[in-house]
């Protein structure tokens, strides 16, 4: 059986690196690893208890849930806005956290990567994203950490799965989580 791996996407342009990274995630996933990228995050509105009702759960929303639910692990791409997380990454993270103690993301295994302009590489946006994930309840997998820093001028004319530094370290970060994921639960 294979891993199912969901892939989050922080940023919504169309030619983003962080996005073009997550498509080389999908590429180099072993065949015992299923990487499928989520589409829809742009259509999730922003959390709101009042219309976070049982039996009327907006259909984006409800849609994101049930693809983490599905997944064994989820592999979150993120740039760096403003030194901190995108609001639709944080949104995403909201969703999925409720109901509280029970929502898609609890114990679930979670990692998080990506790729930004800056000389670091977006470990802002990562440290607080993992942060947000492990106030949701997620098993944030903290050693697993893949910051590309300068993507404007590394990635202009190379997709990510073309660079081999990065592929190969993607292929690592992919390895680690399917691991992870495919550990038993402990008792």
């Amino acid at each position: 059986m294979s891993v199912r791996i969901l892939a989050l996407v922080g940023s919504l342009r169309a030619g983003s690196h962080n996005r073009q990274l997550a498509e080389a995630a999908v590429k180099l996933a072993p065949e015992s690893a299923e990487v499928n990228l989520f589409e829809g995050l742009a259509e999730v509105p922003f959390y709101n208890e009042d219309i976070d009702v049982e039996g009327n759960v907006p259909a984006a929303a409800a849609k994101l849930r049930e693809a983490a639910a599905g997944a064994d692990a989820l592999l979150l791409f993120t740039p760096e806005y403003n030194g901190t997380i995108p609001a639709v990454l944080k949104n995403a993270i909201d969703w999925l956290s409720r109901p509280f103690g029970a929502g898609a993301l609890t114990g679930k295994p979670v990692a998080v990567v990506g790729t930004a302009f800056g000389q670091y590489g977006g470990v802002w946006a990562q440290d607080e994203t993992r942060k947000s994930l492990g106030v949701a309840g997620a098993k944030v997998l903290e050693d697993i950490k893949l910051s590309i820093p300068g993507s404007m001028t590394r990635f202009a004319e190379t997709h990510p799965a073309d660079d081999a530094e990065v592929a190969a370290q993607l292929t690592e970060v992919i390895a680690r989580v399917h691991g992870t994921a495919s550990e038993p639960a402990a008792a």
